[in-house]
């Protein structure tokens, strides 16, 4: 398992806490793991909750018509590097 960054350990917390995840350490997720399906197993839902919560925390939109998501959302990895470009100052 690779190391999380500092910016992938806050959005681990962020996953975990906006979908109530209680059995999974932020500190657990692989940042390289696939978030959907055989990774942590999220679902669409998930992404829209996911979305939401890093709408609300970095002022972020993630629109899901994005033609980019399957990459956004590919892993915690992916996922911080797009917000961490992307978020608002």
């Amino acid at each position: 398992m690779s190391e999380q960054t500092t910016a992938e350990r806050e959005l681990a917390e962020l996953l975990v806490e906006s979908l109530n995840l209680e059995d999974i350490a932020p500190s657990a997720i692989d940042p390289e793991a696939p978030l959907f399906n055989t990774g942590l197993g999220l679902d669409s839902i998930d992404a829209l909750e996911l979305s939401l919560a890093i709408s609300k925390k970095y002022g972020l939109q993630l629109r899901s018509d994005n033609e980019e998501n399957r990459k956004i959302f590919a892993s915690l990895r992916a996922l911080s590097e797009y917000v961490q470009q992307h978020r608002a100052a």
